[in-house]
């Protein structure tokens, strides 16, 4: 069974799915013992910003790759000129916080947010067996030439192992949006999944991977994904949105969608489609659904030809971007 939807028909019987489909489960796979927490050629993230009519474009690389190893680079947020949203292709994986996104992170200080908290929204791709969480595990060490993102790992710690109340197994944008589907352990009544979680985690940032499961019709995904951006948004809250792996609908109108409401609203983007276009199979297993396998060990050229741990370790670095950006802006 699979986490990823299907129409309408048969959607009932699939909301009972799991990524189960998957034949390796995300298990912890730490690193030597003995890798140095800190690294003198460590990659830095850059902490420069974008204003509204900026978007970052370059080929530098933010992730410096282990002598000999053929550990795939991505681009650095550079300021250059902002590409419109049917370019989302060409955007880099790494992206920067604008000056709009500083306001609402410093609004939601404001209000109380939580400056070392995060909460994720999305389908199962997005829970922790698979996503972020070995990062809480306290027998993780990463690899030495990534050891500049430790401190991130400590200051979001508990972020990263959280079973969000708005990250399940087959959910799509009106999931999300719908109190059917909230955890009544958790949620109070009549409270959807993404209110839920804002109230427990009250983070700065959120990880917004949808769309997968919104492939047969994008006029919805946008109507909701506008729905929830807005939400985020009203209650200080960053949206990271994150593009997908797949291409179930055949013309990537759901990144498109994606790209073009980051565009909109000025919003950080996570180009994950990006990041994968290197690697064997683009990422994806036989169903081109399903990303491909691998522990997070970053420092294993075999083990970095695999999307899982791309994903996961792309993920650290756009978290380490808007932190860089908030921080920079003196900010917690």
């Amino acid at each position: 069974m699979k986490c990823v939807g299907i129409p309408l028909l048969l959607l009932m019987t699939f909301l009972l799915a799991a990524c189960t489909s998957l034949s390796n489960p995300l298990q912890l796979q730490p690193t030597d013992t003995n890798v140095a927490q800190k690294a003198t050629n460590a990659p830095q993230v850059s902490s420069a910003t974008v204003t509204a009519t900026e978007r970052s474009l370059t080929a530098e690389s933010t992730l410096t790759p282990a002598k000999n190893k053929t550990v795939k680079a991505f681009p650095s947020a550079t300021i250059m000129a902002r590409l419109q949203p049917k370019d989302w292709q060409k955007w880099p994986v790494v992206p920067q916080l604008s000056e709009t996104m500083r306001q609402v992170y410093q609004n939601g200080l404001s209000r109380g947010n939580n400056p070392a908290a995060f909460m994720k929204v999305g389908d199962c791709e997005s829970t922790p067996t698979w996503f972020l969480g070995d990062f809480d595990d306290p027998q993780y060490q990463i690899a030495t030439e990534y050891a500049q993102l430790q401190p991130l790992l400590d200051h979001f710690h508990g972020s990263f192992g959280r079973t969000s109340v708005a990250a399940k197994s087959s959910f799509s944008a009106a999931s999300v949006l719908s109190p059917f589907w909230a955890d009544p352990k958790q949620c109070d009544k009549d409270e959807t999944p993404l209110d839920c979680e804002l109230r427990i985690m009250n983070p700065s940032f959120a990880l917004v991977t949808l769309g997968t499961n919104d492939a047969w019709d994008e006029v919805k995904f946008e109507k909701n994904l506008r729905q929830i951006i807005e939400r985020l948004l009203a209650a200080g809250v960053v949206p990271v949105l994150a593009t997908k792996a797949d291409n179930l609908e055949g013309d990537h109108a759901i990144n498109t969608v994606i790209a073009r409401l980051a565009y909109e609203y000025d919003l950080p983007l996570w180009n994950f489609w990006s990041a994968l276009q290197g690697l064997p199979d683009k990422g994806l297993q036989e169903d081109k659904a399903h990303l491909t396998w691998g522990p997070n060990r970053f420092d294993d050229a075999k083990v970095m030809k695999r999307a899982w741990p791309i994903r996961n370790l792309t993920a650290l670095q756009v978290l380490q971007a808007v932190w860089d950006a908030t921080r920079a802006a003196g900010s917690q």
